[in-house]
């Protein structure tokens, strides 16, 4: 009886022990994979902040007046403040009424 309880204590311990290097095993590969996932956003949040500070820069008002000076004004169109949006929904709300008008027009035109 006692060498079963020994026996089975044995097994238990070594089954324990066994799974304890697997988990740990399976952490590490998972934690390597987080930092090389975690180097990647980093380089890539990189990358963007540059892409804004040299989108700010070259979209700033003093380098624009400088770009428009040096353009012929007669080839220069200035664009009025209303077709200019704000965001791509009132962009295609206008587009959407627009389409709706020439449709319409269209259809006009053709029972006439």
């Amino acid at each position: 009886m006692l060498n079963v309880k020994v026996f089975f204590s044995v097994i238990f311990f070594s089954l324990l022990l066994v799974g304890t290097s697997f988990i740990k095993n399976q952490s590490r590969e998972i934690e390597k994979k987080i930092n090389k996932i975690s180097k990647i956003i980093h380089l890539k949040k990189k990358d963007l902040n540059y892409a804004q500070l040299d989108f700010f820069y070259l979209s700033s008002p003093s380098v624009l007046d400088k770009k428009i000076e040096n353009l012929d004004l007669n080839d220069y169109l200035i664009m009025n403040n209303s077709r200019i949006f704000s965001n791509v929904s009132s962009f295609l709300t206008v587009q959407n009424k627009l389409v709706i008008n020439e449709r319409q027009n269209g259809e006009k035109i053709q029972k006439k």
